[in-house]
């Protein structure tokens, strides 16, 4: 039996980009509040997002080594479903909202059991290729044969994702889902930092469903 890998386009600046997403059947979207990012947008424009989209769609507010009251304040102007650390959060910093997080793990560090076993209480994992300290969405693309094996959590695969490799990505690391940025915006990435580019969108979406189908 086939489990359909989900799929989480992060990086939404746009509430075009964020319907037209929502009608490929994307399950969620990532909106980053951090400031650190090139793709971050105010929690008010967060909101705005956030309440244009129809039911049953997953939305995560990404942060990043962030002050407790602005992610606090966050939270609250947004109400997203899930929350997403990306930085050097400590599993108590990450717990004290209340609410299920995922927790970004890097690649691109020596020794990722640590990052792991630091964050048990996570309910997903999202490896990334980024440095320890680093952003995500920078189109860069990781070993899939490090992810250790066995996870108790859902594994959430990222890190350089396009059109072009994301079904051998699947065939190679069995994801829960994929979380795709730079990999689906309008130019080469990171030539326009969250403006989605609508084929690219669609393609993305396809090349997932035919990873999970079984065709090439």
């Amino acid at each position: 039996m086939n489990v359909r890998t989900r799929i989480k386009f992060c990086g939404i600046t746009r509430v075009e980009d964020a319907l037209a997403a929502c009608a490929l059947g994307v399950d969620a979207i990532g909106l980053v509040l951090t400031s650190r990012s090139r793709r971050h947008v105010s929690p008010l424009r967060a909101r705005e997002i956030r309440r244009a989209l129809p039911p049953f769609i997953t939305v995560v507010a990404l942060f990043m080594d962030d002050a407790p009251g602005f992610i606090a304040d966050a939270i609250a102007t947004v109400q997203p479903d899930l929350l997403q650390f990306h930085g050097g959060e400590s599993q108590h910093e990450c717990l004290r909202f209340e609410m299920p997080y995922l927790k970004a793990i890097a690649m691109d560090a020596a020794d990722t059991a640590s990052q792991l076993h630091e964050h048990a209480a996570a309910v997903g994992f999202v490896f990334d290729a980024h440095a320890p300290g680093g952003q995500g969405g920078g189109g860069r693309v990781f070993d899939w044969s490090r992810i250790p094996q066995q996870l108790a959590r859902p594994l959430i695969l990222a890190g350089g994702l396009t059109c072009d490799n994301v079904e051998p990505a699947i065939r190679a690391a069995h994801p829960y889902a994929v979380d795709v940025s730079s990999g689906i915006e309008a130019g080469g990435i990171g030539s326009a930092p969250g403006i989605k580019d609508a084929e690219k969108m669609r393609r993305f979406v396809e090349e997932v469903e035919r990873a999970g189908s079984g065709k090439r």
